[in-house]
Parts: structure tokens; C-alpha cells; sequence
């Protein structure tokens, strides 16, 4: 069932700066299946465009941000809003790079990677995506059981192999045509913002604490734990695998091939990334504005298991239904992001190896290429460590992200690949400035874990 790519399979693309370049299209099955009109008022080309960014920013509101914005909250106030904020601003660039990359040269970042690499280092940055892709979907598995056994009693055991069937979900939602998948994704997206509107009204935040909390703190590198939460956080919200979906998502839009209609992709894929990774941070923000409001101000700053936080929310807040509500977006949180979790997957798999597969067995692989590992974990560590399991997955994902990162920039600065597209001068300085930061606080996050006594607290 697993056959490697023939030569009358790898169409010859010499259409664009890079595009001469073999190997099959990404997700060949919806590949520039949606058209994008020409002409005509701009509004219509951009309704054609939404989409892509709100599978991308499902990864940043998913279980594993829950739970380090939980425990951020709980444990310092409003403080850790910065570390939100600057990740979600982070998130913005480097999708629009991502984006940029894929509509360009027709490659998602994985077959760029395999273009680009010697055979050892594309096998090196197919293993540690994977790495990140399991922990992800560790986090977003977990969060669904979570949410199947608040809702409706289910052992976590049985809540995360029912999360495989998001793989049959995706099938059954694609053979309608991708606009199906956007339109299930947008819904759920916008039932956790009906959600937590009313969480925050529910829990009645000191807003004027809300905005000092967006001013960074110099504790957030100071203070170990602190400096955990906030790596966990960023991994949490700038999540490697996020940068080779929307590579190969946006290539799903059947746009023009000039330059000027380049341009006008870029421009209309940038917008719909923006917005929904506006709406992102909205959410992520709310989760920990709610967590600081109810838990820290109550004095349960020890907060950051969900089923903990499901628990006293009620109470603390003093309205029953903000517990079902908060279940509810869980779950709707958990199921999107295992859906796109599994897109994912798929276009690691194939980018990198370069093998044809059939559909349903190309998602199966990846499936439980996330889900085995997410059983064991569950299975050994019980209720009691799934919390700092979570936060620990978002940390490696962290750990992950240059990775991804590097690669990215790298690509969208040469003019060779990217012709007049290429990044200029000043996104070139941000890009690799924004690469450096994030290896050297990964750096130094391991060092402080291999070193405790070296890490400075309050």
C-alpha cells in the first residue's frame, strides 16, 4: 500500500520562482481545489482566501495553551499576558512567512526542507517534527479525554482512543471538499469565543490589572518556574507543526500565477491568518484572565490540573453553568485541534519521505503516530500527572520550534527560491532575531533543568 513516488508521478512545476522543483503537490487529494476569482471587488477574493488561518490558529487555542494558561494564571496573576501577547505576535510573522512559502513556491515547508537538505538533516527536522506533532497531540488527545470524561464520565483511557476517530471526521469532511473541514473548524472556533465572552463576564476580572499585566515583567527570566510556564506558553502558541500546515493548507486555494496575483495571495493570506490568530489570542488571553480572576485572587494559586480548575470554577465563581461551558469548549477545543493535528501529520509524512500512500491509510499512520504514545502517557501517569505532562509536552514543543523556525526564514530570505518575494532586509533582521531568542531561552531553560541550583527565583 506504500509505494515510492514513480518519475511520471512528480510533475515538473516551472511556474513560479521555485517551482521547478519535483515531488508530488501537498495534500494532492484538495490541491488547488478551491477557486479564487479574478477580478472583481477584493472582499470576494478574500472570502475565497478565509480558511487556512483558522486551522492554523486551532493550534493556538488548543488543550496544551489550557494548560500552561491555567497554571500562568493561577500562579502569577495577570503577569504572564505579555508571554501571550509577544507569542501571538510571533505567531503572525511566522505564519505569514509560512504562508508566503507555500503560495510562492508551490512546496509546503517539509518537500522544501527535502529539497533544500542532504538526506541526514532532512531526516534529522523529519524526526524532531514528529517529535513536536506527538507532542502536541499528546496535549490536545489528553484535553479531549478530559473534557469526554467531565462532560460525560468516560476513563481517560477511553476518552483518548475515541479521539482517533477524528481520523474518519477528516475523511468523511474532505470527500465533501476541504470547505468542509474550514466551515466544521470555524464553527467550533466560534463556540469557544461565545464560551469564554461569558467566562470573563462570569469572572469578573480587574481589568486594570489585565492591562498592566501585557507589560513584560523581568521575573517572567528571573524565576525558574516562571520562565517554564512562559516556554510552555510560547510552545503552547507558536507551534512548529503549525508552520507545515499552513505551507501546504494555503495551497489549496486555485490562485493565479503572475506575479501580481502572487502578490494578491500573499496580501489576501496574510489578512485571514491575521484575523484568526487575532481571534487566537483573544482566547488564549480570556483562558488566563479567567484562571488569574477566579484562582490566584482566591488564593489557589496551585491551580493547573483542567479537571481541578472544571471543579472550583463554579464555586469560586458563583454560577453553575460556567462549569458545562468550560467542558464544552474543552472539548470543542480538543477536537479541532486533533483534526488539524492529523492534516498535519499527513504533510510531514509525505513532505519529507516523499511516498504515496493511500488517504485513509496516510491518515491512520499519522494518527497513531500521536495516539500510541498519548495511551502509555495516560496510562502510566493516571489523572494525577496529566497536568504537568501537558505543561511538559508545550515545553518540548518549544524546544522543537527553531527547527521549524530556521528553515522557514532561511527559504523565504533566498531570491533564488523566492525571486522578487523574498524577505527584505528588516524581516530578515526580525526573522533571525526572533530564531536566536527562542534557541537561547530554550537553551537556557535546559540548562536551568540540568543545573537547578543555577536558576535564579524570587
Amino acid at each position: 500500500m506504500i509505494e515510492p513516488l514513480e518519475e511520471a508521478d512528480k510533475p515538473q512545476r516551472k511556474d513560479g520562482p521555485w517551482r521547478s522543483a519535483e515531488g508530488m503537490a501537498s495534500l494532492p487529494e484538495v490541491f488547488r481545489t478551491i477557486p479564487v476569482p479574478t477580478g472583481g471587488p477584493g472582499w470576494r477574493r478574500l472570502l475565497a482566501f478565509i480558511g487556512p488561518g483558522y486551522l492554523v490558529a486551532v493550534g493556538y487555542m488548543d488543550p496544551g495553551n489550557w494548560a500552561t494558561d491555567i497554571a500562568g494564571g493561577a500562579a502569577f496573576n495577570y503577569q504572564l499576558l505579555s508571554v501571550v501577547l509577544i507569542s501571538s505576535l510571533m505567531a503572525v510573522f511566522l505564519q505569514a512567512l509560512s504562508a508566503k512559502l507555500g503560495i510562492v513556491t508551490g512546496r509546503d515547508l517539509a518537500q522544501a526542507c527535502r529539497d533544500a537538505y542532504s538526506k541526514p538533516t532532512s531526516i534529522m527536522l523529519w524526526l524532531s517534527a514528529e517529535i513536536a506533532i506527538v507532542a502536541c497531540d499528546l496535549a490536545e488527545v489528553i484535553g479531549a479525554a478530559i473534557a469526554l470524561n467531565l462532560l460525560f464520565g468516560l476513563p481517560y483511557v477511553v476518552g483518548v482512543i475515541l479521539t482517533g476517530a477524528d481520523v474518519l471526521l477528516v475523511l468523511a469532511l474532505q470527500s465533501k471538499g476541504f470547505r468542509w473541514i474550514e466551515t466544521f473548524v470555524i464553527t467550533l472556533i466560534g463556540t469557544m469565543m461565545v464560551i469564554f465572552s461569558l467566562e470573563l463576564f462570569f469572572s469578573k476580572p480587574n481589568w486594570h490589572g489585565v492591562v498592566w499585566g501585557f507589560i513584560p515583567a523581568g521575573s517572567v527570566i528571573s524565576n525558574h518556574y516562571e520562565l517554564y510556564i512562559a516556554l510552555g506558553i510560547l510552545g503552547a502558541t507558536v507551534m512548529p507543526h503549525n508552520l507545515y500546515l499552513h505551507s501546504s493548507i494555503i495551497q489549496t486555494r486555485r490562485f493565479g500565477k503572475s506575479a501580481a496575483e502572487l502578490k494578491d495571495a500573499i496580501k489576501m493570506a496574510y489578512t485571514d491568518s491575521s484575523v484568526a490568530l487575532t481571534l487566537a489570542f483573544f482566547v488564549n488571553a480570556a483562558i488566563l484572565i479567567v484562571a488569574a480572576a477566579v484562582f490566584y485572587n482566591s488564593g489557589h494559586r496551585g491551580v493547573q490540573d483542567i479537571p481541578e480548575a472544571y471543579k472550583l470554577l463554579a464555586p469560586l465563581v458563583g454560577v453553575s453553568i460556567a462549569t458545562p461551558l468550560f467542558a464544552i469548549a474543552l472539548l470543542a477545543s480538543g477536537q479541532n485541534s486533533t483534526l488539524t493535528g492529523t492534516l498535519a501529520g499527513q504533510i510531514v509524512l509525505e513532505g519529507f519521505l516523499q511516498v504515496k500512500i493511500r488517504p485513509w491509510l496516510r491518515r491512520m499512520i499519522s494518527r497513531l503516530i500521536a495516539l500510541v504514545p498519548a495511551v502509555f502517557a495516560v496510562w502510566i501517569y493516571g489523572e494525577k500527572g496529566i497536568a504537568q505532562l501537558m505543561i511538559f509536552s508545550q515545553v518540548v514543543l518549544s524546544a522543537q520550534l527553531s527547527f521549524a523556525v530556521v528553515p522557514l526564514i532561511q527559504f523565504t530570505s533566498d531570491r533564488k527560491k523566492m525571486g522578487e518575494f523574498s524577505n527584505g532586509l528588516v524581516t530578515k533582521i526580525l526573522g533571525w532575531g526572533l530564531a536566536v531568542v527562542i534557541a537561547v531561552l530554550n537553551v537556557y531553560l535546559v540548562y536551568t533543568m540540568i543545573f537547578p541550583k543555577a536558576a535564579p527565583t524570587h
